[in-house]
């Protein structure tokens, strides 16, 4: 093998390696974008991502042992919630706002509460027996059970 072609292969290597080695991953990006949490006594350890949709637009009222469910939303700016909505509602925040524009009109049922942030919607859950959430993947959780969704 000539030098050139020796040189530009262990260039490429070392790149390779560059470009796949694992390196070091903060925290920050190994955490997911959002994780869904349920009041601690809550049995379900997942849930279908079609239940939290329904229950986040009220399509779907109580769990399977009877019991209310209570959503509870982040702010519409937030960037979790944007997340969220996009990846289990499968819609944008501003087409769930529409939904909720026309199911108030309609006068059928009002939107999920919106609180102010992580510690806000991990407090609610711990003190509803029904209530489900979201918060950053970052996020302290407490005594909230988070349950996967698939």
């Amino acid at each position: 093998m000539r030098p050139l072609e020796q040189a530009a292969r262990v260039l490429l290597l070392a790149l390779f390696a560059l470009v796949v080695s694992p390196g070091e991953v903060s925290a920050e990006a190994a955490a997911p974008a959002f994780v869904v949490i349920v009041h601690p006594s809550n049995p379900a350890g997942a849930l279908e991502r079609s239940f939290v949709a329904d229950a986040f637009l009220k399509k779907t009222t109580r769990w399977p042992d009877g019991g209310v469910i209570k959503p509870v939303d982040l702010p519409p700016t937030s960037t979790t919630r944007e997340r969220f909505s996009r990846d289990v509602l499968k819609r944008s925040v501003a087409a769930v706002k529409t939904y909720w524009q026309q199911i108030i009109f309609s006068g059928r049922d009002v939107p999920p509460a919106e609180l102010s942030g992580d510690e806000a919607v991990v407090q609610y859950v711990l003190t509803h027996r029904g209530a489900i959430g979201y918060v950053s993947g970052g996020a302290r959780v407490g005594d909230a059970k988070t349950v996967s969704v698939r």
